[in-house]
């Protein structure tokens, strides 16, 4: 499968979806118009960049509540598994479940990688911030953990 949503830019609307939340129910992206998103996407709960991804949310998340933000994790893992990565962090916000890759096509973010020489198919780590008209205001792609949580506020300010 080949990501369509490659060519997602600032200030094109941000595709809709619906996907099942740790929430207990399913969140519609449309949903949240009026509100801004912070919707990053992540290879898989419990490991070492995602978990320091998540827990920098985590620790900031007042400060993305002060600026009307929601804060929205995506990877492909099932809703069981971001209960317990939530349980062993203390997350204080929503994961989105999209086993079948569909939202991950969506944003363009399930893409080819590669790892000493060997060639696989993943998430690539991206985060895009989306205006209360429910337009893409910035685009985080290849991120790298450290200090992200800081130019995501920035970019929502």
């Amino acid at each position: 499968m080949v990501s369509s949503g490659g060519d997602l830019k600032p200030g094109s609307p941000a595709p809709d979806f619906t996907l099942p939340s740790s929430a207990g129910k399913d969140v519609t992206l449309s949903g949240l118009r009026g509100k801004k998103v912070v919707l990053y996407f992540y290879p898989k709960d419990d490991t070492s960049g995602c978990t320091k991804e998540a827990c920098s949310f985590r620790d900031n998340l007042p400060n993305f509540k002060k600026l009307d933000a929601v804060v929205l994790g995506v990877s492909r893992d099932s809703v069981d598994s971001h209960l317990g990565f939530i349980r062993k962090y203390g997350l204080n916000f929503t994961l989105l479940s999209d086993e079948d890759l569909k939202v991950n096509d969506l944003y363009g973010t399930w893409v080819e990688k590669e790892n000493y020489g060997r060639k696989y198919w993943g998430t690539e780590r991206s985060t895009f911030v989306i205006g209360k008209d429910g337009k893409i205001k910035k685009i985080f792609r290849k991120v790298k953990v450290d200090g992200h949580e800081q130019q995501v506020l920035a970019a929502l300010s």
